[in-house]
């Protein structure tokens, strides 16, 4: 892709003003001589596809934006922020740079950012960003970042390899992804002090632990309770426990709940008391029930049910309610219980799914009132109706 036709100011306005309908626009054709129809609609596409993700780079003057299949994997800013604060030294190579979010942030921590991209046009593109932004510190590279790290030595080393398989499509598992880290992990050790790796959230944790060695940290991050990445961090030397990290950003603050992988914690169960706690996504990745309420004092509702409750209410990464009434579930409780017309309905550990209790109940969703259909620890089907603390 030419960059310097696109940076005219006239085009630029028309990319950053553009509001109207893609296809009318992709029917009319471009409306300037020396940048296709194709090029205006990648930029104008992407940029409205980063707009949350990434407002540093969407309200940025003569930012270029690659396809938008090159911004699927990309990092948000909150993310790439909170990686960044993981690792340290002075030199740091990101040896799958893409579009380049994350060698921006660790351009922030560290001396010099080695940027290595394979695709010559996603490299360049990100070259141009960083100069818009007067990144000097990073240095880009068209090469392969994998071949370059197994040669040369580094602080820290970070990879976030593709999840899209030439054959296979898009994939998850870590030996599928291009490159392939498992097989080089020794090798890259080697050459740094730290690894920092990213993988899919789908990936199971039990799978890394499995393909990975040796491990010091686990992070799981959420943003808006959807876990949004899983990070790795490899370090040569690394005789304490494994910590298992979990972060969930949302906009009154991150929620943290850490523990190690190898400890044991007895959780406790009771009835529903006063108060509901629903754990946020990145601590139900982590599969840290137990944990929670051992550490948070907190009883459980079933061993299968993921739902504490207390009678004290208390600082909680998740979400609080408070139990207005507990319903048996039989047909002539929930009809004497069921006297409002809408609510927000969530299930666990319970056999019918959300969309048939609507149908079933004639509740339709919003407002004020949240549902909880569970299983307690008697093995009872019960509603709960609660109010958000």
């Amino acid at each position: 892709m030419p960059i310097t036709p696109l940076l005219n100011k006239e085009i630029q306005e028309f990319i950053r003003d553009f509001e109207g309908n893609i296809s009318e626009l992709a029917f009319a054709g471009s409306p300037f001589e020396n940048v296709s129809i194709q090029e205006l609609i990648q930029q104008i596409e992407s940029r409205r596809r980063i707009e949350k993700k990434l407002p540093t780079w969407f309200n940025t003057a003569n930012i270029l934006f690659p396809p938008k299949l090159n911004l699927e994997q990309t990092s948000s800013e909150i993310t790439a922020k909170y990686k960044a604060s993981l690792v340290k030294g002075t030199t740091i190579a990101d040896i799958t740079g893409g579009f380049g979010v994350d060698s921006f942030y660790f351009a922030e921590k560290f001396k010099t950012v080695h940027h290595f991209e394979t695709n010559p046009n996603l490299a360049e593109l990100a070259k141009h960003n960083f100069g818009v932004f007067g990144k000097e510190n990073i240095h880009c590279h068209a090469a392969d970042g994998l071949q370059t790290a197994l040669n040369s030595k580094y602080d820290v080393i970070y990879a976030d390899p593709s999840r899209r398989h030439d054959s296979k499509g898009k994939v998850f598992f870590l030996s599928d992804c291009e490159p392939n880290i498992p097989n080089n992990i020794s090798e890259i050790l080697k050459n740094c002090n730290q690894f920092l790796l990213k993988t899919s959230p789908m990936l199971d944790i039990s799978v890394g632990l499995n393909e990975l060695q040796p491990i010091s940290e686990i992070h799981i991050v959420a943003v808006d309770n959807e876990v949004k990445e899983l990070l790795w961090l490899l370090q040569k030397e690394n005789s304490g426990a494994l910590k298992v990290k979990t972060v969930n950003f949302t906009k009154k603050g991150a929620e943290t709940f850490d523990f190690d992988w190898n400890e044991r914690a007895m959780a406790t169960y009771d009835l529903p008391q006063k108060y509901l706690y629903e754990p946020n996504a990145a601590i139900l990745k982590s599969g840290a029930f137990d944990m929670v309420s051992e550490k948070l004092k907190v009883n459980k509702l079933h061993k299968n049910t993921h739902l504490y409750t207390g009678e004290d209410l208390i600082d909680f990464p998740g979400r609080r309610f408070s139990i207005e009434q507990t319903v048996p579930y039989s047909k002539k409780q929930m009809r004497a219980a069921l006297n409002f017309k809408k609510a927000n309905i969530a299930t666990r550990n319970f056999p019918e799914s959300v969309e048939t209790l609507r149908k079933k109940w004639k509740i339709a969703d919003g407002g004020e009132i949240y549902l909880f259909f569970e299983t307690n620890l008697d093995d009872k089907k019960e509603m709960l109706i609660c109010s958000k603390v």
